[in-house]
């Protein structure tokens, strides 16, 4: 594998999240290498920059999240580099350098939502899963619990703007959320757990 440039290297000393207990940690197996090869014979020889993003999907979903370890491994798989495949993790807000909690939660924050209780949506979900608002930033847009199975995000719009307030679990959406269909929709994963 490359070297690991500063910036990728930078990238590891994040704190380790709670949510890690239920993904799996990265590792390069024969499984993972012949199914990034699939998605790279997708594409015409000499494109396989064009499979940076399927194969950081396909990690993100496996693994949870985007690591250094992963970075540098894309890029060795799309005759790429760390640096051009981490500006692309950087770039989509959707991909997350930081492990979540079992139970996602993305809360949209942009103005149609925010007018529908969206804001206040989002203080009630925390204090329903033991999470401090103010532990949202920029700089850690995830606020995972203590017991990692639940992590908040605020993000940008989730594409349902006439039905806010909106968020999703995972990568199920839910809209015209008010507090009684949180309270359902947390006791609803949490008889998952």
């Amino acid at each position: 594998m490359k070297e690991q440039p500063d910036a990728i290297a930078a990238l590891a000393a994040t704190n380790p999240s709670p949510g890690e207990k239920f993904y799996p940690p990265f590792q390069v197996t024969p499984e993972l290498t012949k199914k990034a090869k699939e998605y790279i014979a997708m594409y015409p020889e000499g494109k396989e920059l064009s499979a940076v993003l399927p194969l950081i999907h396909m990690v993100q979903e496996k693994h949870g999240y985007i690591c250094p370890e992963s970075v540098i491994w894309i890029a060795d798989m799309c005759n790429s580099t760390p640096i051009h495949v981490q500006g692309i993790v950087s770039f989509y807000p959707g991909i997350r350098t930081s492990c979540p909690g079992k139970w996602h939660i993305r809360v949209c924050h942009t103005i149609a939502c925010a007018l529908s209780g969206g804001e206040e949506l989002l203080a009630y979900i925390c204090e329903k899963i033991g999470i401090n608002p103010q532990a949202l930033t920029n700089e850690h847009p995830i606020a995972v619990s203590s017991d990692g199975l639940w992590s908040i995000e605020a993000v940008e719009c989730l594409a349902a703007c006439g039905f806010g307030p909106n968020l999703m679990v995972n990568d199920a959406l839910y809209s015209q959320m008010d507090r009684a269909k949180v309270d359902a929709l947390i006791a609803q994963y949490s008889n998952k757990a």
